[in-house]
């Protein structure tokens, strides 16, 4: 075995620092593309999720090709045998890749509504959603501790709505609206988020797949219903602007760090933990507070906001605790049979 104990220890820290960089400069870049001043027709949101998903399946099929030790032959018998001869398999992947792209959709919008630092303490909401779905989908049982941090993140994230003391008539504020736009988008995107997370862990549930081979599944499903929402919602601008009017290098960093965004994730769940990605979350949060204010100079923290998002980090750090021994109480949740 290669792969010492500080070998792990290296890929641990490494996958942190890697999920910190692509967390905070995707909202950074995503933000900025959407809110930048230019010239021309800014690019559509719609073909950025496509391009996203399109570029997301190139690289699983390469991965799947090192895992094939190079073999064309290899890669093509695997995909015959997982995908095309197994149908019922494949299609289940069909809805959580319908929720993946809307959730994909909506972070566009709520980006391009609210400020960096607000959007990532907001969507942490993401951690309550897949809690509540994995109690009433995966019948799992949470501690007190779990559900004692879900009450300080729901505390945290409305902390941060609250508007400065000092403030008056916010609701005629010409960005109060755009503001709950944003907040509408990142709260039906925590709840997408949740939801197919959780469907896509039960109907894994006794198969044993390549990782790299379910994304390529996701991929091949989440492009399709891209294309058809670019149709839908875009097909007159395409046609009168070009499928890929207004993009710039912001917007194709923006396009491959979404892209990799999934696979990071996989990297950090495989060799790191929930503490290591609570803290990379933290980090993350803290990172993209400090440069929204300095560089995009869209937002001015409040006294609020400092105190949820400082809630908002402890239920992560509290939420992801796993203690030593099992004698924690736990609190069921009864539902009704699925």
């Amino acid at each position: 075995m290669d792969l010492t104990l500080g070998g792990r220890v290296s890929l641990k820290y490494l996958s942190l620092v890697v999920m910190i960089i692509q967390t905070t400069v995707l909202v950074l870049t995503l933000r900025y593309s959407r809110t930048s001043q230019q010239e021309g027709p800014r690019y559509l949101s719609s073909t950025a999720v496509f391009n996203a998903e399109v570029l997301k399946l190139v690289i699983c099929l390469f991965l799947m090709l090192l895992e094939k030790g190079g073999s064309p032959t290899g890669l093509i018998s695997s995909l015959n045998e997982d995908i095309l001869q197994k149908p019922v398999d494949t299609l289940k992947l069909l809805v959580p890749a319908g929720l993946y792209t809307i959730q994909n959709n909506l972070l566009f919008v709520a980006l391009s509504n609210l400020d960096a630092a607000t959007y990532q303490v907001t969507y942490q909401l993401k951690i309550l959603t897949t809690a509540i779905f994995s109690v009433i989908l995966l019948r799992k049982k949470l501690n007190l501790t779990k559900w004692l941090s879900l009450v300080v993140l729901m505390v945290g994230v409305a902390l941060v709505q609250l508007p400065d003391s000092n403030s008056t008539d916010v609701k005629k504020s010409p960005n109060f609206s755009s503001q709950v736009i944003g907040l509408v988008a990142v709260i039906c995107a925590c709840f997408s988020s949740g939801f197919a997370g959780v469907y896509f862990e039960k109907i894994l549930k006794g198969t044993n797949p390549s990782i790299w081979l379910r994304n390529v599944q996701l991929a091949m499903f989440s492009s399709v219903i891209a294309l058809a929402g670019v149709y839908m919602n875009d097909n007159t601008a395409v046609i009168t602007a070009g499928f890929f009017q207004g993009y710039t290098l912001v917007v194709w960093i923006t396009v491959a760090l979404q892209a990799v965004g999934g696979l990071i994730i996989a990297m950090v769940i495989k060799y790191a933990d929930n503490i290591v990605k609570g803290f990379a979350v933290s980090l993350s949060i803290i990172l993209s507070t400090f440069l929204s204010f300095s560089f995009l100079g869209d937002f001015t923290p409040t006294h609020f906001f400092f105190v949820g998002a400082t809630l908002v980090i402890v239920a992560t750090f509290l939420y992801g605790y796993e203690p030593s021994s099992s004698r924690l109480p736990t609190v069921p949740l009864k539902t009704s049979p699925i």
